[in-house]
């Protein structure tokens, strides 16, 4: 067989090696002629997969390294007999350290604990009942929505007016033009309006869910209200004025844990075995390398708000993403290549629970605060 993959989906060679040759080509620009002879089409969200790409092909079966599939057309597909395999949840944890990572931000800048936030969380699936998990067993108020989700499986469930209320706003839904309950657009001018004025937007599901020219024109109006955008309204081309609005901006790699895009291939490399009656003979454990930072220590001293920020910040420091795009976006010519040129190049990041933190027996406080962030507490 033959398999066209995305360039940057990683441990292609190591988990479809032995399904046969492998031709790697760039996911954005790949065309009708890169997969016409392609037996297995791997993809990531940068490919749209549609009639237009698979017309002529021999394509039997497509993966998305993805929890999304929006760039998917999953009835031509099916009509076509294609197999197809995603990844949901593949990254939910990677997203959720990235906001994480965020909120430290906006506590510091506030001077205020973490349990002192309220949090709307919108959309409950992998990433978002795994954020309010998180943040719940932190301390902090948490309120959420989801019209496709019951109250028995994901936890209690308001409107989005009243989520609108929180402090800080956490968008994680799929991107949907249409059907019931649409998310194209879904906070727009007239959602902003109804937030606080010091609110804080964060979005790290999809661009077009924000209105980006609401958006804007809200921040020009509001100098108090704060955004942290991942994912931008026609990324990768993006506009320059409300990124350098926004307190922190980054290229659409929330999810890019190292954890995260490598469980992607393997949950695709599952769905292939089974579509194609293979056995499984490879795990995503045989190829992890270890993390960069392994282990942090505090003393029984240390205030628990430090020892969260401290640890949360050494297992992602959103901060620097924010600096290295900005940096990138203020010198370029060519806002495409470059935007895509910092997902590919993303340096390694590992996932929470890959930091052990080590703290004394006696502090159970901090022990307890700690865990609940989600990391690998280590007492001595």
């Amino acid at each position: 067989m033959h398999i066209v993959a995305d360039e940057n989906i990683p441990l292609i060679e190591q988990f479809f090696g032995d399904f046969g040759d492998i031709t790697r080509v760039a996911g954005r620009t790949m065309t009708q002629e890169d997969v016409a002879k392609a037996d297995i089409l791997l993809v990531r969200s940068v490919t749209q997969v549609n009639r237009e790409l698979l017309e002529g092909s021999s394509v039997k079966f497509v993966g998305t390294a993805t929890i999304g599939t929006d760039h998917i057309d999953l009835e031509c597909l099916k009509e076509a007999g294609i197999g197809f395999a995603s990844a949901p949840g593949c990254n939910a944890q990677a997203v959720v350290d990235y906001v994480l990572s965020a909120l430290s931000v906006v506590v510091d800048s506030r001077g205020i604990d973490f349990r002192d936030l309220s949090v709307g969380i919108v959309g409950v699936g992998n990433v978002g009942l795994l954020l309010r998990q998180r943040l719940e067993q932190m301390g902090l108020t948490v309120l959420a929505c989801d019209p496709f989700k019951e109250e028995d499986d994901v936890g209690e469930l308001t409107t989005l007016d009243k989520v609108l209320g929180c402090d800080v706003v956490s968008l994680h839904t799929p991107m949907e033009k249409g059907g019931d309950h649409p998310t194209w657009h879904l906070i727009g001018d007239a959602q902003l309006q109804q937030m606080m004025t010091d609110a804080c937007l964060i979005n790290a599901c999809r661009g077009a869910v924000v209105d980006n020219d609401a958006l804007l024109k809200h921040l020009h109006d509001n100098p108090d209200f704060v955004a942290v955008l991942d994912v931008w309204e026609g990324e990768p081309e993006l506009n320059r004025e409300l990124l350098d609005f926004c307190a922190l901006a980054t290229p659409h790699i929330a999810g890019y844990s190292l954890d995260g895009k490598m469980r992607g291939t393997e949950l695709v490399y599952q769905g292939a075995c089974e579509f194609f009656g293979l056995p499984e003979r490879l795990k995503l454990g045989q190829f992890l390398p270890e993390p960069g930072i392994r282990r942090v220590d505090f003393s029984a001293e240390v205030p628990v708000h430090q020892a969260l920020r401290t640890a949360i910040r050494a297992s992602y420091e959103i901060r620097v993403d924010d600096g290295v795009m900005r940096s990138v976006i203020r010198h370029s010519q060519n806002l495409r290549e470059s935007f895509d040129r910092m997902r590919k190049d993303y340096p390694l990041r590992r996932d929470t629970i890959n930091l052990k933190v080590g703290v004394p027996a006696r502090a159970h406080d901090l022990q307890d605060a700690l865990e609940a962030a989600g990391f690998d507490v280590r007492s001595r």
